[in-house]
């Protein structure tokens, strides 16, 4: 990927398409290009409509646990959350896992790698789909300790 290509094309874009930030992502590779002072408008934001038909609201954004322990992947690989296609999954969301119980495999040059929990507690979020590739470090789950 001749990445000054990329960057080039991707502000090309975000002028032609007025955005505040262009994401591509290619195997391993992620390059994100932001606008300074733009908030990044989601693709499927619906129109806004005009300030005097808006109700007034108040949102508050959910406070993060401060318990939330992610259990994150050692290798780049595979991710499989079964030990074979026709088995049961090593853990769902919501389940209890121990410290040292296996989680999931990591294939990795056609070795599985059993990935073990770190500590104690329930599984909050699965964050990986199943046969998806996984990087060094990017979190796999979300254990509520």
């Amino acid at each position: 990927m001749n990445l000054r290509r990329v960057i080039r094309e991707m502000v090309a874009i975000m002028r032609e398409e007025d955005l505040g930030e262009i994401e591509v992502r290619r195997w391993f590779t992620t390059v994100r290009v932001r606008r300074p002072g733009l908030d990044p408008v989601p693709a499927s934001a619906p129109a806004a409509r005009p300030a005097e038909e808006r109700p007034a609201e108040r949102v508050e954004e959910p406070k993060p646990a401060q318990n939330l322990v992610p259990i994150k992947s050692p290798m780049v690989g595979t991710f499989y959350r079964a030990p074979a296609p026709d088995a049961d999954n090593y853990v769902e969301q919501n389940s209890a896992v121990t410290v040292g119980q296996t989680v999931c495999i990591v294939e990795a040059m056609k070795l599985m790698n059993e990935i073990e929990a770190d500590v104690a507690g329930t599984v909050s979020a699965i964050l990986v789909d199943d046969g998806a590739p996984v990087e060094y470090g990017q979190p796999l789950f979300k254990i509520v300790a």
